[in-house]
């Protein structure tokens, strides 16, 4: 058995937060899957059903995100798992919008939620990191997070939480992980990138202004 635990914060004023894409994540996966309705158990809303051959406990904290190792450890412990069969979909701000990594152990690089999860059961779980992007400035992280998905956004975050969904059974396996991150970069790749207009261009009249990079440290959050 695998525990899928999406982190956010419960409320509706919290729903379309940045902050929430983890319970997003868990919330597209049940809707996927098939799994049962959600029901409060373990300081937190709990749905069981199957991916694959595997039976999997998708878990949604309503501890808000700095206490959420509290309803994980609960749930961990109550079924005797160990941190291995633990799997954390979270916000990402030094992941670019719509790209998808896998860790296991590591710091908390900020992330309120983490920590508090560490402090509860160990560093020993996998986290899906779900990139949200920074906003460049770490003063500005809390606002950015707690802030809803502008519109524009919805056009990597639609497709992105649905290969998350799709492809959940590949987090099974090491092997499978690649494959996890390779379909959801597909998936988001026409919307992250501009078309390619083969052919000849005209030439521009003014020199093509250069990029410049922001910071991307991460802040508490």
């Amino acid at each position: 058995m695998y525990i899928f635990a999406g982190l956010g914060n419960p409320g509706r004023d919290y729903a379309g937060n940045r902050h929430n894409i983890g319970f997003m994540a868990v919330d597209e996966i049940a809707r996927r899957h098939s799994f049962g309705p959600w029901r409060s158990r373990f300081s937190g809303e709990i749905a069981e059903g199957r991916i694959g051959n595997q039976k999997v406990m998708l878990l949604k904290p309503m501890t808000y995100m700095n206490r959420s190792g509290q309803s994980v450890g609960e749930a961990m412990r109550f079924y005797k798992l160990t941190p291995a069969d633990v799997i954390v979909l979270h916000d990402e701000l030094d992941i670019l919008p719509g790209r998808v990594r896998i860790k296991k152990g590591g710091g908390h690089g900020g992330h309120n939620g983490l920590r508090d999860i560490d402090d509860h059961i160990g560093k020993d779980y996998q986290r899906v990191r779900l990139g949200i992007g920074h906003p460049g400035d770490k003063d500005r992280v809390t606002g950015y997070v707690l802030a809803d998905f502008a519109k524009a956004e919805q056009a990597w975050l639609e497709p992105m939480l649905d290969m998350v969904a799709r492809c959940a059974g590949h987090l099974f396996s090491e092997k499978g992980q690649s494959q996890f991150m390779n379909e959801v970069a597909k998936a988001v790749a026409p919307v992250l990138k501009p078309p390619v207009t083969k052919g000849p261009r005209e030439p521009s009249p003014q020199p093509a202004s250069s990029q410049t990079s922001t910071d991307t440290s991460t802040g508490d959050r």
